[in-house]
Parts: structure tokens; sequence; C-alpha cells
């Protein structure tokens, strides 16, 4: 499993930290220059009080074939604009919002994500191909 991640402020690279001590998985950080080849999740932080980063909006303009599910970071703080790049990213490229947390996560945010991921590669599993 893939997760390709965006961080500013280091919540996601938290989140991420707290992920990657449970699971195999590999995880990218995006920057100029990837080169995705890939299926993944992303994760992303939201700025400007309920806006995805430009830098997030870059990734996916090249590499939302590669994307199944966004989840992304937010603060309570901003009501009805929390965690919104995840339902930005999600309307743009139809794909499913995966989860939505605060800040860095809570454990049971890091279990959630996990089982989702999961469960979304188990469906996949039983997906008979065409």
């Amino acid at each position: 499993m893939t997760i390709y991640y965006d961080s500013k402020t280091g919540n996601v690279e938290r989140f991420i930290e707290k992920v990657r001590l449970l699971t195999k998985w590999s995880f990218v950080k995006i920057h100029d220059g990837i080169a995705v080849t890939e299926l993944g999740h992303l994760i992303t932080f939201t700025t400007q009080i309920g806006k995805a980063p430009l830098s997030t909006l870059k990734f996916m303009e090249q590499w939302h074939p590669y994307i199944v599910s966004v989840s992304a970071s937010g603060n309570m703080n901003w009501g009805n604009n929390f965690a919104l790049a995840a339902n930005t990213i999600s309307q743009e490229y139809k794909i499913p919002i995966l989860l939505k947390f605060e800040l860095a996560g809570l454990d049971r945010d890091v279990n959630s994500f996990i089982q989702k991921v999961t469960d979304y590669a188990n469906k996949e599993m039983d997906t008979p191909q065409q």
C-alpha cells in the first residue's frame, strides 16, 4: 500500500508517523519532480480556513489517476470549513473521502484510517478483474 502525503506545519507528517509505526506501507511525501507509478491514497492538509494547498492541487493535476481516496487534516475551529481540502479534491476528481481528522489526529483517527485503507484494499482484491 502506498500513501502519498502533503504536510506544511507537520501535522500530517505526525499522523503519517503514527500510521508508519503500525503498518508496513510505503509513504511518499509530495514534492516537485515526484514520479508516481503506484496506486495509493492521498493525505493532505487544509490551509487558509478551508482551502486545498496549491502543492496538493498541482500533484493531483498530474497524478490523479493513481489516487484512489483522499483524507485531510484540518482545524475544528474552522467550523464548516473543517478539512475542506478533502471535499475539494473529492469533488474535482470523483474519489471518495476516506477520513477527516483534526491537526495530527488522535489514535482513534489513525486506527480508523488504517482500517479504511485495509478495507479498501480487501474490497479491491475481492472485485473480479474484467
